[in-house]
């Protein structure tokens, strides 16, 4: 029975080598130790719902709750075991070191061999969080086992570690794991902890606890489990170039994973002359390239496709250039191909480039296929580039004037980019624009998320601005092929790319009158592409979308 608070009982009689304060302090190691592998399971499973899912709020909200709900049903049945609470600890943390350290294996196979990875991953969720949650009861009667303390003070010495543990383990994640180890070892070394904890505790200090044949199994149990992830993780290289062969096709030529994001690169290898972004529908389209054209995939979303790139960029830089272009700000944008398009123009004196990743940039510069495609456009005098998250310049100081800012920015259907597309960042964008200065902003795909399209252009107007939204068609990477030319009619989906052309007073629509000579964008598609969206645009007024509350979807 335990003993009435303020009151302290003997120590037990059990065969611990070393004394009771010891032993004691020794199982809150544990408790720190499972903590932090836990939490770090937790975040290695909320950031692979986002990458391979998308919808990063949606993704982590499923993943906590159901890894809650099932530490819930793993306290109840730890019930159980609290007979055989040494064996059981044991046994739940070898099963959460093998489960735990293989879930990004066995996640990312499922996606990339089966198309997709929510039931798995669900299924993982819920099998960790039993686990974990079978944890604390065992700790707590192991903890008691070695002194009977009152309730509440071992409660709270058992807690105290384990919030402590989840803390560094939270914290190792971000900045030890991931950048050094990546995902998928990360988790594998994680396991390898886990185990070792459980299983050193356990089998050293509790072996009185334990029957000759029980202490032979565990061991045996916790070997295994080691060598499976030995093996694991020796096996990452060959399993990471297949998975990615499977994603993203044989071409894989570059494959980081950077402190903000994965950057995959393929194809786009062999030249027979010219650069990307010329004009016209065939030819050039994928930088002057034979065989597989250049794409650029961030976290597994298709951002750059050389066979369609120059229409997209287009049609986002070349209206926002009809008028002064003198200082142009890039917001995003480090692959270079929107900066291409905006130097074509000799009026351009100079260009700022606001990009997150500082590594996209470097690969902008340095990479044969990258930068042949944006024709080595960094290499101009009259470009800065600056490391930094857009909304956060926008708001250190005072900036500009700019005569035009391109927005080309993450698609806002990913729950981190909402404040690249709020009130509050188009508020920002606005004060730095020169008198008669336009804002071009990507708005996704109208065709599919049209409610997205009308809040992004409902949100500038909020602002002050004055909108003037298009769409163009031309998108055959990653979607189904669109027509080759601009049509009247609403394209399949996903084939198109929105934009809205902003400014305090109403921007026209239309190229400047010394536009590049080979540009496919004409002036007459343009005026087509300005009228079509109206067809669709919401009969009731949609309201805007802000840091508090966003809306885009």
């Amino acid at each position: 029975m335990i003993d009435q608070p303020g009151r302290t009982a003997a120590p037990l009689d059990l065969r611990l080598p070393v004394a009771a304060g010891a032993a004691r302090a020794l199982v809150l190691a544990a408790v720190f130790v499972c903590a932090a592998c836990g939490l770090v399971y937790e975040l290695e499973l909320v950031a692979l719902a986002s990458y391979l899912v998308g919808d990063s709020v949606t993704q982590a909200s499923v993943i906590l709750s159901v890894m809650v709900f099932a530490m819930g049903c793993g306290s109840l049945l730890a019930k159980r075991l609290r007979i055989r609470a040494a064996a059981g600890f044991a046994a739940v943390e070898t099963a959460l070191a093998l489960v735990g350290g293989l879930s990004v294996m066995a996640l990312y196979a499922c996606f990339a061999w089966a198309g997709q990875a929510r039931l798995a991953m669900i299924g993982c969720a819920f099998a960790i969080g039993v686990l974990i949650g079978a944890e604390v009861p065992l700790l707590m009667t192991l903890v008691q086992r070695i002194r009977r303390q009152d309730a509440g003070g071992a409660v709270a010495d058992l807690f105290a570690a384990d919030y402590v543990g989840a803390l560094v383990g939270g914290l190792a994640f971000p900045f030890l794991l991931l950048p050094h180890f990546g995902q998928l070892t990360g988790a594998l070394a994680t396991g390898v902890v886990n185990a070792v904890a459980g299983g050193a505790t356990v089998l050293w200090l509790f072996r009185g606890d334990l029957s000759t044949r029980t202490r032979w199994w565990l061991l045996a149990a916790n070997v295994f489990v080691l060598a499976v992830l030995g093996a694991a993780a020796a096996a990452a290289g060959p399993f990471e170039a297949a998975a990615r062969h499977a994603v993203y096709g044989g071409q894989v030529r570059v494959a980081e994973q950077t402190a903000v994001q994965e950057i995959v690169l393929t194809g786009g290898t062999s030249r027979t002359g010219g650069s990307g972004g010329t004009g016209g529908s065939g030819g050039t389209a994928h930088g002057g390239r034979t065989g597989a054209p250049l794409q650029l995939f961030l976290d597994g979303r298709l951002r750059v496709c050389g066979t369609d790139e120059f229409r997209y960029h287009q049609a986002l830089v070349h209206p926002a250039m009809n008028g002064p272009h003198g200082r142009v700000l890039i917001l995003g944008g480090g692959d270079g191909l929107a900066l291409r398009e905006t130097l074509r123009y000799s009026g351009v004196r100079a260009v700022t480039v606001v990009d997150l990743d500082d590594e996209l940039v470097r690969l902008a510069r340095t990479d044969p296929g990258l930068s042949a495609l944006n024709r080595h456009a960094y290499d101009d005098p009259r470009v800065t580039a600056v490391t930094a998250d857009a909304f956060d310049w926008l708001r250190a100081e005072r900036r500009g004037p700019y005569d035009v800012i391109i927005a080309d920015l993450p698609d806002p259907g990913i729950s981190r980019s909402a404040k690249l597309y709020s009130e509050e960042f188009y508020g920002l964008a606005a004060r730095t624009l020169a008198p008669g200065g336009r804002l071009a902003v990507h708005a996704g795909t109208p065709s599919a998320s049209t409610h997205t399209f009308w809040t992004i252009e409902a949100t500038l107007r909020a602002v002050g601005l004055r909108t003037a939204p298009y769409w163009i068609t031309g998108r055959t990477c990653g979607a189904q092929a669109g027509p080759d030319r601009w049509s009247g009619s609403v394209p399949p989906s996903a084939t198109n790319w929105g934009f809205v052309l902003s400014g305090l007073a109403t921007p026209a629509i239309a190229l400047p009158p010394r536009h590049p000579p080979d540009l496919w964008l004409t002036p007459a598609l343009l005026r087509k592409a300005a009228a079509a969206p109206l067809t669709s645009r919401p009969t009731e007024s949609l309201p805007a979308s802000t840091l508090l509350r966003p809306r885009v979807r």
